[in-house]
């Protein structure tokens, strides 16, 4: 159950991470990038029943 928790709040991080106000569009893709790393590795643990 807490792993399925965690992934639905990484993905809300994921889509709030994209770079939308002008001061964050400096930043690129960097943010939503490393949080994207984080949600993959933790799919990868939820394939393999780590979680």
């Amino acid at each position: 159950m807490i792993a399925i928790v965690l992934l639905i709040c990484l993905t809300v991080v994921l889509i709030a991470a994209i770079p939308v106000w002008p001061y964050s569009r400096q930043w690129g893709y960097a943010p939503s990038g490393g949080i994207g790393v984080v949600l993959l590795f933790v799919v990868v643990l939820l394939a393999l029943h780590v979680i």
